[in-house]
């Protein structure tokens, strides 16, 4: 999402955020003309109540994703599509169950998206004003996001693991730190960074796919970057539903390693653990041929569409009122990211 530089928009005013004569191309007010130095503390503080925000509101289907990615399912958590499945899951586990190790992914959303928006804004900025002249960067932004990716994994692979293991059906976890306590017991630390570089083979891809489909969005539904909910809306939505589909084999993979499914892996005559992405892609394949690739896009689709509309604009909305506070309390512009 590009940020265009707008040294003008320090002085915006409530009363300057309808533009001229109504008109909504010359409205100055907008997501895209935010100050491009906001400070560190503002990109971190917006970007972790949009990724607290946006995993909260999705988590169920994210939970329902989990069960429909397994690749050999007990025949009770066997189910069609997504409602059917939180239907049963309510009925038959109870109305908090796919809610379960909603805790974890909350204490990893806050920081990894934190330091994810603040890295993404400095690398864009950056490569921006090399490439681009600080013009905006189909390149600048794919790349930007992909090195806040690595940081933001680093942080939210521990919570991804024991968060999958809690929403797998029949999870023998009595709650959190059980979970924690037994990964770590029976498996090592390394168990909750074995699906690291198949996490970052996933979402480097996603992430570069998701920033170049959203920024051509805005390109043809907001041409001149202006504060357009709306918009913003439905690039988020597209973008994360392109990115979704094209990288949901490796988040079955990826779902495999966390999971370290124990039917599949006997199945297979697997003793011990499952470790890497080429072993997992061996795995999947054998059990399920190309189709098990594809497992559970249906739930990934959903989850990711409306997710990724909701991070973006919880961010760009928190840091456009956080820096008009800023400015209110007469600390003056923004310093540098």
């Amino acid at each position: 999402m590009e940020l265009t530089p707008d040294p003008m928009v320090v002085n915006l005013t409530m009363s300057e955020v309808k533009g001229n004569d109504g008109d909504p191309s010359k409205e100055a007010g907008d997501y895209e003309s935010l100050p491009s130095h906001a400070s560190l503390t503002i990109h971190m503080t917006a970007g972790a109540v949009a990724g607290i925000l946006e995993h909260t509101v999705m988590y169920p289907v994210d939970s329902v994703k989990t069960r429909m990615q397994s690749l050999q399912p007990d025949p009770k958590a066997q189910y069609s599509n997504v409602y059917e499945a939180l239907r049963r899951i309510v009925r038959t586990e109870g109305l908090l169950r796919p809610l379960r190790g909603l805790n974890i992914t909350m204490l990893g959303a806050g920081p990894a998206h934190a330091l994810y928006f603040a890295c993404y804004e400095q690398v864009k900025c950056s490569l921006s004003e090399v490439i681009q002249n600080g013009g905006n960067s189909h390149i600048a932004n794919g790349l930007a996001g992909s090195v806040a990716t690595v940081l933001h994994d680093a942080v939210m692979n521990p919570a991804e693991v024991v968060k999958q293991r809690m929403q797998m059906y029949n999870s023998p976890y009595r709650n959190l730190l059980d979970c924690v306590r037994t990964i770590h017991r029976t498996e090592g630390l390394t168990a909750f960074y074995r699906s690291y570089s198949t996490q970052l083979t996933m979402n480097i891809p996603f992430q570069v796919v998701h920033f170049i489909t959203y920024e051509l969005m805005q390109e043809q539904l907001n041409p001149h970057r202006q504060y357009h909910p709306g918009s913003h809306i439905l690039s988020g939505a597209a973008a994360g539903a392109i990115s979704a589909a094209i990288t949901t084999p490796l988040d079955v993979c990826k779902t495999l390693l966390n999971t370290q499914e124990n039917v599949a892996l006997s199945s297979m005559q697997i003793s011990g653990h499952l470790t890497g992405m080429a072993n997992a892609f061996r795995t999947v394949y054998r059990l399920g041929g190309t189709a098990a690739f594809f497992k559970g896009v249906q739930a990934r689709v959903i989850y990711q569409m409306p997710s990724t509309a909701i991070a973006w604009s919880v961010y760009e909305f928190f840091k456009y009122f956080l820096t008009k506070q800023q400015l209110k309390r007469g600390t003056g512009t923004p310093g540098p990211v």
